[in-house]
């Protein structure tokens, strides 16, 4: 269930509790995104999703938030509201909703960061950029460094701005992408 005191903060006093912090690659994460990537699989069963491990966690040998992105595609024909009730059920925090998009979080707590942290991106099926990044970034260890680089430029001026550091990496992550679409 979600936590209501959560919920009742601002912007700017949720990015004071969860501040973005960069930390050595851990080989733990993959392992954390299996465990996760089985519950969301099990809860999710009816609807068939497609279920990835992304962003700089699923990345070998940089920096990066100790938070687990996990995307899960699902068919463009199912509803979302279902869907959503099953995930908030089961300790995720809808943070966002469009047509086309959900985004959930686990693991904050109003102490802080838990042991273990997600972000779950719920798309349609097809949308998944990510998953072309991430890949690129793993085949080309140089061009992770650069990406490593980019983040921790980043860090003395977002580090209470999620989403300021966001679209800081937005031009970065785009010239990629649309290199190899």
């Amino acid at each position: 269930m979600q936590d209501k005191r959560l919920q009742d903060m601002t912007l700017e006093e949720l990015w004071d509790l969860f501040p973005i912090v960069l930390t050595a690659h851990n080989p733990q994460w993959s392992v954390w995104a299996e465990e996760e990537m089985r519950l969301l699989s099990s809860l999710l069963v009816k609807y068939h999703p497609i279920i990835s491990h992304i962003g700089s966690t699923a990345i070998p040998d940089i920096q990066a938030k100790p938070i687990v992105d996990i995307l899960v595609e699902i068919s463009p024909d199912i509803e979302w509201q279902s869907l959503k009730d099953i995930l908030e059920h089961n300790g995720y925090i809808c943070m966002s909703e469009s047509e086309t998009r959900i985004s959930f979080n686990k693991g904050y707590t109003p102490a802080g960061y838990a042991d273990r942290v997600f972000h779950v991106h719920v798309h349609r099926t097809g949308d998944n950029d990510e998953i072309l990044f991430r890949d690129y970034l793993i085949a080309n260890p140089e061009s992770a460094k650069e990406y490593e680089t980019l983040k921790l430029s980043l860090l003395p001026e977002y580090t209470n701005n999620r989403d300021g550091y966001t679209e800081a990496k937005t031009e970065f992550v785009k010239k990629i992408v649309s290199q190899l679409t």
